[in-house]
């Protein structure tokens, strides 16, 4: 029983990174670098926790007073999670070669994501057992998916974007943050119950951008047309191809080929038809 409450604790995180992966289509990144990046994640969980864990002792957990529950929820939780996981994603794959398109800042940004909420998911299974395990599935591991897609989004671009670095980085920090801490606030409210679906309507309207985020920098990518994408990923229409290699029609010069059989006609009748007879 155990082996399947952690195994349902690891398994959501993994599916996620193979769904990213899979949708990086025109340029695989490197696996072992991936594989670096998820056990760097699964790292810096702890530290985040540890600060979580300072400012409980310190009671700005509080849950019921609306001041400390903002503090919590942006800047203890939201801050302190996402701010390891920038981090990680600026201090090494953002250093490599093989950050070579703005789609990868998105990618190596889930998959960091993926390693530290796999080490949550463990912990508040251990914890909480396996209804809340169970439940996380669907919420705070895609949850951390959405943050890092809005974070990578923009330090995807601040790569090639000299002139606005400092800026999309910010950019993509601070949206990552507030998303996060939005979607805490109503999670760890205790005012109302019902507030709570307000957690779930900010992950499901943050995910249907976060995909759009995805489709925007795949449809930009400079390896769409290269060789390899073109092998890999064939043209949706098949018939283009075909209907390139169709030769042009010669012109007919259709004046010309009239005024020619007409005189093909007349020769053809004076051979056959003999002269007439002489009066």
């Amino acid at each position: 029983m155990y082996a399947l409450l952690i195994l349902l604790a690891i398994l959501p995180g993994l599916l996620l990174c193979y769904l990213i992966y899979r949708l990086d289509k025109y340029e695989k990144e490197p696996v072992l670098v991936l594989g670096i990046c998820f056990v760097l994640g699964m790292i810096i969980t702890f530290p985040a926790l540890q600060l979580e864990t300072m400012a409980a002792n310190y009671g700005i957990d509080e849950t019921k007073n609306i001041g400390l529950l903002l503090v919590s929820s942006f800047l203890v939780v939201a801050f302190s999670e996402e701010l390891v996981k920038f981090a990680v994603l600026m201090l090494y794959p953002y250093q490599q070669k093989v950050f070579n398109e703005p789609l990868d800042g998105i990618v190596y940004s889930v998959v960091i994501a993926m390693g530290f909420a796999t080490v949550e998911n463990i912990i508040y299974a251990n914890l909480f057992g396996l209804p809340t395990t169970f439940l996380r599935s669907f919420t705070a591991v895609p949850a951390h998916a959405v943050f890092a897609v809005i974070m990578g989004y923009y330090v995807g671009l601040a790569k090639f974007d000299k002139a606005r670095q400092y800026q999309l980085i910010a950019t993509g920090f601070g949206g990552a943050v507030i998303i996060h801490g939005i979607y805490d606030f109503f999670i760890l409210q205790e005012y109302y119950e019902w507030l709570m679906l307000f957690a779930t309507l900010t992950l499901v309207i943050s995910g249907y951008f976060a995909f759009k985020l995805i489709k925007l920098h795949r449809s930009n990518s400079p390896f769409k047309t290269s060789p390899a994408a073109s092998a890999e990923n064939p043209i949706e229409n098949p018939t283009e191809n075909l209907v390139e290699k169709i030769p042009p029609v010669a012109e007919v010069d259709t004046t010309q080929t009239t005024e020619e059989l007409i005189e093909l006609m007349k020769k053809s009748r004076t051979e056959k038809d003999p002269p007439a007879p002489e009066v």
